[in-house]
């Protein structure tokens, strides 16, 4: 039997301390048909964070060896440390029939863009500059200095805004989790997401 329903490619982008991780995490734990892309990158590990829950924790060497063998569907280095989203993972999740969210950085986004790459681009903003800086310093993981430099590419990354095709000012939770879900919903039940097979085996092959 067919599925009814393609995966379809949620690309998500945000400054560093929007709350995209928190917001993605929310969702697929909400949605269990949806599944979240684990990327590869070269930076330590923070606190609590799971290898190949969170991020799959390699070495530079490893990641510039993926890279030359084409592993990769976009990578980018971002504040000094490389990160890379597995074209095969990406592939398979997608065939088995789940929705992926996929959490990148503008570089990574505008990559998939160049290369044509089919997916709904989401664009995660905080409520003000303000504050985006209040909860870099309440997540107590950087410098000042890294503070300032995560601050100053924010305003570069925000001037992408219009690439992408929604745009969630994460302020309240509970209202951002409702938008995301809305764009989800909308873009799972367009006619091109609807597997042509299924369609043929459920009802026009079927005798009246």
């Amino acid at each position: 039997m067919q599925k009814k329903n393609r995966g379809r490619l949620f690309i998500v982008s945000a400054p560093s301390g929007a709350g995209k991780t928190t917001l993605c995490q929310k969702i697929i734990k909400k949605h269990p048909q949806i599944k979240f892309s684990v990327s590869y990158t070269t930076r330590m590990p923070r606190k609590g964070e799971i290898n190949n829950v969170d991020y799959t924790f390699i070495d530079r060497e490893e990641f510039k060896r993926m890279v030359s063998e084409g592993k990769f569907l976009e990578w980018a280095e971002v504040h000094g440390e490389f990160y890379g989203t597995s074209r095969e993972r990406i592939k398979s999740l997608i065939e088995e029939g789940f929705d992926v969210v996929l959490d990148i950085d503008t570089q990574g986004a505008l990559q998939l863009k160049e290369k044509g790459e089919k997916g709904v681009f989401i664009f995660i903003l905080p409520p003000s500059m303000e504050a985006l800086k209040q909860r870099l310093v309440r997540r107590m993981t950087d410098s000042k200095d890294q503070i300032l430099r995560r601050l100053k590419r924010a305003i570069e990354e925000i001037r992408t805004y219009n690439l992408y095709d929604y745009v969630i000012i994460n302020d309240i939770l509970e209202n951002s989790i409702k938008e995301f879900e809305a764009v989800i919903i909308s873009n799972r039940i367009k006619t091109e997401n609807i597997n042509p097979l299924w369609i043929q085996e459920t009802f026009l092959n079927q005798e009246v």
